[in-house]
């Protein structure tokens, strides 16, 4: 036997693949658990706090709680579920189960994406060789937030489509209305899907339509897919959107969304790559090879085709939707490699029960030797968070209102709910002017003198190197009465 047949033999062997997975996902999580991402997020706090808000009046908030300068505005807090699932983990485990969450979650999105690609490829090692490409695209440019459940249904979305697609067969897809009732609830970017649902049914429309009119290109993949029920599933994916305590409401987000331009101005994780970190290249790398799966067939699919135009076009102008790209570039190869032999045996619940096993035994073991425990997660906190200028404040209880900084804004909202805040990471809150005026001002600009929150705060607490802190620390109207390495707090003369 061949050197080279010994090691086919060896790979198929399952307590390998199984070896191998589980060690995939325990880097994950170490990597996540070593850096602590989860607490150091800065929008993290004020999920934590609408949760909380929730748990205690069995209600959605209609307005923007915690706000003083937009605590009137409508909001619609569309990630509600997530949120509560949050504030039940620090509840009921602290500061630990809080931080576990957000690693539990990018465990799962990391296991969904190998699900996904080894179900459209049917091979072991070629779908964890994507899985691995993809995550490191992707999964660590964010820190654990809604959009990750985003992922995961998407992902599962995606699967759905392709291999309907291929198979024509659509009893899978009417598992999907179930599946957007969860999403709507969780994140808005479940309009993604809802688009992928739509493109589908759009491109096998336009298509009947142009047979209709005798037109059928060869180089062209023909539809298969029945109309009527295609459209019936995509009507009933969208109703299931509204079932949730704010029913069409939750698409005055995306009407928000849609006229904000300063977010994508201030906020970096909104720009466009700017190809300065690796994950940038993984993710061309990525899109490249997606688009040659395709032009590579002999027919041109349109639905894989138009899907991955639109991905790019998003993603490369905004940096944070990288996962969107990913998940389609890695589909769409793995789709292709399919065509290749006999799909390999899916994944039984012993072997992934076997896989968490193993994964929580080295997650515990991490935790002893990293220190990822109470005391240091919440030296952690102290480190990114004026931990102990608000302790100082509460033990003056100095008269209000605050005037804080942006990247402070959603912990405040936590851990200093008594003093509402002059701006939180809500952007859709707050609205382009607010957001601009307060921006500008954070930045030293000659404007801060006509800034009217500033002009009727009582308090201030900003990061000690910002540049409008050193304006107020030589503003007669201020006077400093506490200040550390991180944070100052001053008060008005």
């Amino acid at each position: 036997m061949s050197a080279l047949q010994e090691l086919r033999d060896l790979l198929k062997l399952r307590a390998l693949q199984l070896l191998a997975l589980s060690s995939w996902l325990t880097v994950l999580t170490g990597i996540i658990m070593r850096s602590r991402m989860t607490v150091r997020d800065p929008d993290i706090w004020w999920h934590l706090a609408v949760g909380d808000w929730i748990v205690r009046h069995h209600t959605v908030p209609q307005v923007g709680l915690f706000s003083r300068t937009a605590g009137a505005n409508p909001w619609v807090a569309y990630s509600w579920a997530y949120e509560v699932l949050l504030s039940y983990s620090y509840a009921w485990f602290g500061l630990v189960g809080f931080a576990l969450f957000g690693i539990l979650l990018t465990a799962l999105v990391a296991l969904v994406l190998f699900w996904m690609l080894h179900r459209l490829c049917g091979r072991f090692w070629r779908a964890l060789t994507l899985a691995v490409i993809a995550s490191f695209a992707f999964l660590f440019s964010l820190v654990p937030r809604p959009v990750f459940v985003t992922m995961l249904i998407f992902a599962v979305v995606l699967t759905f489509l392709l291999e309907v697609q291929r198979t024509a067969r659509l009893q899978l897809l009417w598992w999907l209305p179930l599946l957007f009732v969860v999403w709507a609830n969780i994140h808005i970017q479940f309009v993604y899907g809802l688009f992928a649902v739509g493109l589908l049914l759009g491109i096998n429309l336009l298509q009947r339509l142009a047979l209709s009119m005798g037109i059928e290109p060869d180089f062209i993949q023909a539809p298969t897919l029945p109309l009527s029920p295609l459209i019936g599933i995509a009507f009933a994916c969208f109703a299931a959107t509204f079932i949730g305590p704010y029913g069409y409401h939750v698409y005055s987000v995306l009407a928000d969304l849609s006229r904000s331009q300063v977010t994508y101005s201030i906020i970096q994780e909104l720009q466009a790559f700017s190809f300065t970190a690796h994950q940038h290249y993984l993710v061309l790398f990525l899109t490249a090879g997606a688009f040659y799966a395709v032009g590579w067939r002999r027919k041109l699919d349109l639905f894989k085709v138009s899907l991955l135009i639109i991905a790019s076009v998003t993603a490369f102008r905004t940096a944070r939707d990288a996962w969107f790209l990913s998940i389609c570039a890695a589909a769409v190869i793995a789709d292709f490699a399919a065509q290749e032999g006999l799909p390999a045996r899916a994944l039984k619940l012993p072997e992934l029960a076997g896989v968490g096993a193993f994964v929580a035994i080295s997650m515990l073991l991490i935790a002893r030797n990293t220190g990822f425990d109470e005391r240091n997660l919440d030296r952690t906190i102290s480190y990114e968070y004026p931990v102990n200028a608000v302790n100082f404040v509460r033990r003056n209880s100095f008269p209000g209102p605050l005037y804080n900084d942006l990247r402070w804004g959603g912990f405040l909202t936590w851990y200093l709910p008594q003093y509402p805040v002059a701006i939180d990471g809500r952007t859709n809150l707050y609205g382009d002017d607010l957001l601009l005026l307060l921006y500008k001002s954070s930045q030293g600009d000659d404007s801060y003198t006509s800034d009217p929150y500033l002009n009727e705060a009582g308090l201030v607490l900003l990061p000690k190197e910002g540049p409008l802190t050193k304006l107020l620390t030589v503003d007669p109207r201020f006077r400093v009465v506490y200040q550390d390495d991180l944070a100052v707090v001053l008060v008005r003369n």
